[in-house]
């Protein structure tokens, strides 16, 4: 399954994420894991501190599988950190670096604030104007094919509409039946915005209990297909053509996650629509001004 951005970039709908997974020897073992089961899109960030081992294992990976660097679509994402027009140039060339690519298929700036500045500080908007027109201009010589933005409110979306030449192609955001944005998915899509989903699987909280793959209506559903509940979280998404980055330590869990060659009927959607309860597991960009 793929998407073409607006400028004909062809982008996998499913990929594969690496947040919070660290070490050469589990991004050796879980890309592995990865490639085996088909995955092509591979997310990472300079938050992650990951990019440099993820190089490395596609180094030995990409021979073992018989591809090409132009098979995969690696994506990397700004440090808040490291707003700003020349900051935000070197972590490009950082990222390539450590990544051992001439080029980055997709780049996006994590995040709309500044890193050691208040949410309410206006610099955060100079900050980021300045970090887009650093991705701009890396993007018209070739070191990016694609750029976007993450935990983008529509707040942030419009007000670029004052300052950028090239418009995002993709908005990376939380997205899923606890947490439901229909206002941007419908803005992305005007937009011509290709619209990701992170955290699509909710996550585990007071320690031992996910609430989203633990819904009755969502262990309902899978059962009813024969499918696990991250399946049902997973083909939800990618049914309405929103893409998705499930992340697994586990090689049985990384192949589940993308075998979703199966549909759920409206009804199914509908119901899963309506357990949006606006409970956000990650952090909140409304915040910044």
């Amino acid at each position: 399954m793929a998407v073409n951005l607006r400028n004909g970039v062809s982008m996998p709908l499913i990929g594969f994420g690496t947040f919070r997974i660290k070490g050469r020897e589990a991004i050796l073992r879980c890309l592995e894991a990865a490639l085996k089961s088909g995955y092509r899109l591979i997310d990472s960030a300079a938050i992650y501190h990951n990019e440099e081992d993820i190089g490395s294992a596609l180094e030995e990976l990409l021979p073992k599988f018989n591809l090409q660097r132009t098979d995969l679509f690696l994506t990397s994402k700004l440090s808040p950190r490291n707003q700003g027009y020349q900051p935000c140039i070197d972590s490009v060339k950082r990222s390539l670096g450590f990544m051992k690519t001439s080029y980055l298929d997709l780049y996006l700036i994590h995040w709309p604030g500044t890193g050691g500045k208040k949410v309410d500080n206006v610099v955060n908007i100079q900050m980021r104007q300045e970090s887009w027109k650093a991705l701009e201009d890396c993007y018209d010589k070739g070191l990016i094919k694609a750029i976007g933005v993450s935990n983008y409110c529509l707040k942030h979306l419009e007000e670029m509409k004052s300052y950028a030449r090239t418009f995002p192609h993709v908005l990376q955001v939380e997205h899923h039946p606890h947490y439901v944005q229909p206002e941007l998915v419908e803005y992305c899509a005007h937009h011509k915005i290709h619209y990701q989903a992170y955290s699509s699987l909710g996550t585990t909280v007071d320690g031992n209990c996910n609430p989203l793959l633990n819904n009755e209506v969502v262990k309902e559903i899978a059962k009813n297909h024969n499918k696990s509940p991250a399946q049902i979280l997973l083909r939800w998404a990618t049914q309405q053509g929103i893409g998705v980055l499930p992340k697994s330590l586990d090689p049985v869990h990384i192949e589940e996650n993308i075998s979703l060659d199966f549909l759920l009927d409206e009804k199914e959607i509908n119901r899963l629509n309506t357990l949006d309860t606006r409970c956000k597991y990650a952090w909140d960009p409304s915040i910044v001004i």
